[in-house]
């Protein structure tokens, strides 16, 4: 299986696969920050959508901080799964570990959103897009804060992810697309010739230059098409 060059090839075929969401009035791509706005960007310019950010953070097990027990998200959102907290013996650290997490989200939330409110999502079509699902707690956690803002439909799209964690999210979204599933899946930078980090900066420009193409600013440059290999 062959595979993306990079996040933004990975978004230019994952818009391909929601082209049926292109040009409609109440869609809206949320990026998870940071590896998920390069990818969210190629969508929301193809679908002709407006962009943001929904900032969500991994609770990662001490010491096994690539083991996922939990994630939080904008709004006050905590998903934690015990059996996994259990397991790792973690539980009697989980208050230090979300505590930790949570100022780290509030700061990405002052980086990437500064005084702009969260957009209103009541009624529309909200589509969140991550570079890739492994455990998948991060987009439960995304699915939960948005629920909670009574959007009409919520879509789930990723380049890559776990055959079984896409196959769960169909219960839990109402459209789900994951254009990779291979199994074993390892790891989600597996699938990517560059999964160098997404840094701040980047994601802020991306945000900037969606904005921009949305409200038709004056000398601004229209994003090239990237033709995928």
């Amino acid at each position: 299986m062959d595979r993306f060059r990079d996040r933004r090839e990975a978004g230019v075929f994952l818009a391909r696969a929601l082209s049926r969401y292109a040009g409609r009035g109440d869609v809206l791509v949320l990026g998870l920050p940071r590896g998920g706005v390069p990818v969210a960007y190629e969508v929301a310019t193809a679908l002709d959508a407006p962009l943001d950010v929904l900032v969500v953070r991994k609770i990662g097990v001490p010491g096994q901080e690539e083991v996922a027990m939990g994630a939080i998200a904008t709004g006050g959102i905590q998903v934690v799964d015990p059996r996994i907290a259990e397991h790792r013996g973690a539980v009697g650290r989980m208050h230090e570990r979300v505590e930790a997490e949570r100022a780290e989200l509030e700061r990405r939330e002052r980086a990437f959103r500064g005084d702009r409110p969260f957009p209103d999502l009541t009624g529309r079509t909200v589509i969140l897009v991550d570079d890739g699902l492994a455990t998948g707690s991060s987009m439960f956690a995304a699915i939960a804060a948005v629920s909670t803002r009574k959007p009409a439909h919520i879509v789930v799209a990723v380049p890559v992810g776990s055959a079984e964690v896409c196959r769960t999210f169909r219960t839990h979204a109402d459209d789900v697309v994951c254009l990779k599933t291979p199994e074993p899946l390892y790891a989600v930078g597996l699938w990517y010739e560059d999964f160098s980090q997404t840094p701040d900066a980047e994601v802020r420009a991306l945000l900037e230059r969606a904005a921009e193409r949305r409200a038709g600013a004056p000398g601004r440059r229209a994003a090239q098409p990237l033709q995928p290999r």
